[in-house]
């Protein structure tokens, strides 16, 4: 190997370990967090069972969750009649009015057919780089900075979201249900703009299907500040230098 070869070499030796740093460095920051195990996040029901077997019916009574201070968690409401999302002990449903209008209620007298929660009783603070302002772009960002953090987690998020898109299920009482397409009947999407926003998310790379449809390793469910306004998460674009990521502490 001649001198100009060797440069080369060790230019691209180099280079390699400074894009490998900079990629390990957030996620080494965060496995220093020391995020729980799996036993931390509790799931009831399984996707698939709801959108395959039409098994509609609420597999857990969140008032009846023993523990609920600190308690976070996502689902749909049994029947696929609404969303659901849980915030430090708080209950918030929400419900179709009509094709423009929604109802957000504080409840914990719900069940689900699948939902996911934890006791979370310590987050700690991560700004998401300007780069990290859609779901998509969030889910990439957990994939490549979580390796070595122990999964299923749940997630928080707040910001001001430019514009985002939430949908809340909305099947007819009576419905069955064979398919995801069935699933989905009735379903009211709804467009957000300039609001203020928190997310509750469930993240895991093992859940497919059972708690994230097939094509993605995140839930995601959205509300707004001023609690008008909640759902499932479809699309979101977050603005710059709003953004902070919390994830659990132990």
């Amino acid at each position: 190997m001649n001198i100009p070869e060797i440069k080369l070499t060790v230019f691209l030796l180099i280079l390699n370990f400074l894009t490998f740093h900079s990629r390990i460095s957030f996620a080494q920051d965060m496995n220093d967090n020391n995020i729980p195990s799996d036993s931390s996040v509790k799931i009831s029901g399984e996707m698939k069972n709801v959108m395959w077997k039409g098994e509609l019916y609420g597999t857990i009574y969140i008032d009846t969750i023993k523990e609920k201070e600190h308690l976070y968690g996502l689902g749909p409401v049994e029947y696929l009649r609404g969303e659901i999302i849980i915030i430090d002990g708080i209950g918030y449903k929400s419900t179709v009015v009509n094709d423009s209008t929604m109802d957000v209620s504080e409840t914990l007298k719900l069940k689900a057919p699948i939902f996911a929660y934890a006791n979370i009783k310590n987050w700690t603070e991560f700004e998401l780089p300007d780069s990290v302002l859609t779901i998509s772009g969030l889910e990439k960002f957990l994939d490549l900075n979580t390796s070595n953090i122990k999964k299923p987690f749940l997630f928080k998020i707040t910001g001001i979201a430019d514009s985002a898109e939430i949908h809340i299920v909305n099947l007819e009482e009576g419905s069955k249900v064979s398919s995801p397409e069935e699933a989905h009947k009735g379903q009211k999407n709804f467009i957000l703009k300039d609001k203020s926003v928190e997310l509750v998310g469930f993240y895991s790379t093992e859940h497919k299907a059972v708690f994230t449809h097939h094509d993605t390793n995140i839930h995601v469910h959205l509300i707004t500040e001023d609690k008008k306004q909640m759902g499932h998460l479809e699309k979101i674009e977050l603005r710059k230098g709003t953004v902070k990521l919390f994830l659990p502490k132990q």
